[in-house]
């Protein structure tokens, strides 16, 4: 019995250990959220207001309208939390960022940054 709760306890720290992400995970989730998002856009861009009308041609600008509003805001949400661990006096060495007023102030700042770099590009 002790060998199997041995060996289970050993399986257990195998599953469960911690795991790199590659190094250029941010950068192409960065891009794939991106590339969405200018979809979305190219979207609502062709899409003709005189389509709305017939109620069957609402699901594709809705679901750009969703699927592109998520992958701005994920991506406003990752370009600011890199710019937070890249910051003099950021939490460049953990996991979460502290929250005193001034990393506060400067997360809401760098969130206004991105989310008008990102409206700014249409």
């Amino acid at each position: 019995m002790s060998e199997a709760l041995s060996n289970f306890e050993e399986l257990l720290r195998e599953a469960l250990a911690p795991v790199e992400p590659p190094a250029d995970l941010v950068e192409r989730l960065e891009s794939t959220l991106t590339t969405i998002t200018e979809m979305a856009a190219d979207e609502l861009e062709a899409w003709e207001l005189s389509a709305m009308r017939d109620p069957r041609n609402w699901v594709r600008p809705a679901a750009a309208v969703v699927a592109g509003g998520a992958a701005g805001v994920a991506l406003v949400l990752l370009r600011a939390r890199r710019r937070a661990h890249t910051a003099p006096g950021g939490s460049r060495g953990s996991r979460w960022p502290s929250f005193d007023r001034s990393a506060a102030e400067r997360t809401i700042r760098d969130l206004g940054r991105e989310t008008r770099k990102l409206l700014g590009d249409r």
